[in-house]
């Protein structure tokens, strides 16, 4: 399905439902807008805000022009921090200072919804368009409120001037790895305070090992930790004896795992596609490979999908969803975003566009179809802390996998209640 950056006209399917929905999100109370126009004929010509960080901007660019030359909307692209853009979202949007769209990652939208700042949409053919696990991450409580732009997840980069062929396991990575004569056999980066469950969790899921339980439709159910289960322990017993190897360092943060790997000591290093650049401008000559198995059973990665939410609270719903749906969702808007930021597009047709001619978005793609959307409920800010203290503990070979892995749960489980 390839969408022409120029489709303005939106299908009774994608926009009609969604008309009727905004009608009284436009007129009713928008946090002090001025120039609310008639929801019924969308002669509303009030500009809408975008907040998106600078590295995506550039991309943005061009489709906001397009947009505003065949609406006469205009599109007020600011730059915000990424790192504090949610926060700021959830505490501006009730007083009316907030955008219209905002550029976000999934796993927020269960904040989001909870604090009451984003609406849902109603994306109709075009969401088939896209693929199925990015919708997934869009979706809240059955309704979907975001169009996705691009997925993320990590994999493992293999150096094929000291590794020739990849392997299947995690033991065989260590094996080929010590083989090689680096000094170290395997790099991830970890945090000094906290670990990093997101680098580690394909390893813990080849256990069996998740956080929640996931519902038959793959939403997460946040009454079920699953953490602390048999498979997690057996998880945690390996983290320490990788700790004991050498096979995972805590004083190994992000940086050091790429500067290292950069400068060819280690033939692997497990990271997503927004290092790949240096390792290509650095001249190592490079495969991306799946995840090695370290339990037996398939490594799965979480994924991370990005996307433009609508505010609850915007001063021209109308425009600011067509600009979502129809400018967004094309494949033009999705490979210029695709272009300043490495990671594989959403839309299906621009993936296969950008697979075709990079081998690498090809193999994250290929990997993260197999991944699990990071849990976008509440209820997962209240797990990270625990879980990747927990980690880093163990790691560092202070204390026994079982009580160090039932403490973290424990503590996890009276968080967020139950």
């Amino acid at each position: 399905m390839k969408v022409t950056l120029k489709r303005v006209v939106v299908g009774a399917t994608a926009l009609s439902i969604t008309l009727a929905g905004l009608a009284g999100c436009a007129s009713g109370d928008s946090g002090g807008s001025e120039g609310g126009g008639d929801a019924a004929d969308g002669a509303d010509s009030t500009p809408i805000t975008v907040w998106v960080d600078i590295e995506r901007k550039p991309a943005l660019e061009d489709v906001a022009a397009s947009f505003t030359e065949e609406t006469d909307i205009e599109v007020k692209l600011v730059t915000k921090d990424f790192a504090t853009v949610d926060q700021d979202f959830i505490s501006q949007v009730p007083t009316g200072k907030g955008p219209d769209v905002i550029v976000s990652p999934h796993d927020k939208l269960g904040a989001y919804v909870a604090a009451g700042v984003v609406a849902p949409l109603e994306l109709g053919d075009v969401a088939e368009g896209f693929a199925p696990s990015a919708i997934q991450a869009m979706t809240y409580d059955g309704k979907v409120y975001g169009v996705p732009y691009s997925i993320e997840n990590v994999a493992l980069v293999r150096n094929t001037d000291l590794v020739a062929e990849p392997v299947t396991t995690f033991d065989e990575v260590i094996a080929a790895g010590r083989a090689a004569g680096t000094e170290y056999p395997f790099l991830v980066g970890l945090s000094p305070e906290q670990g990093d469950p997101y680098h580690l969790y394909p390893l813990q899921t080849s256990f069996g090992s998740q956080v929640f339980a996931q519902n038959a439709d793959g939403s997460y159910d946040a009454s079920q930790l699953v953490l602390g289960d048999e498979a997690g322990v057996a998880f945690a017993t390996a983290l320490k004896q990788w700790g004991a190897e050498g096979i995972l360092n805590p004083n190994i943060d992000g940086d050091k795992a790429r500067e290292f790997f950069v400068a060819g000591q280690s033939p692997y290093y497990l990271t997503g596609p927004w290092n790949i650049p240096a390792i290509a401008e650095a001249g190592i000559n490079y495969a991306v490979d799946p995840l090695p198995s370290a339990g037996g059973q398939e490594a799965r990665p979480f994924i991370g999908v990005n996307g433009f939410f609508l505010s609850s609270k915007s001063t021209n719903a109308l425009a600011a969803t067509n600009f979502i749906v129809n400018y967004l969702s094309t494949e033009d808007a999705q490979m210029s975003l695709f272009e300043v930021g490495g990671r594989p597009p959403a839309l299906l047709a621009a993936y296969e566009t950008a697979a075709a001619d990079d081998p690498d978005v090809q193999a994250f793609g290929e990997i993260g179809q197999t991944g699990a959307p990071m849990p976008a409920i509440p209820e997962m800010g209240s797990v990270w802390a625990d879980w990747g203290n927990a980690e880093l503990q163990l790691i560092k070979g202070e204390g026994e996998p079982v009580a160090v892995w039932e403490t973290a749960t424990t503590n996890i489980q009276s968080k967020i209640g139950g």
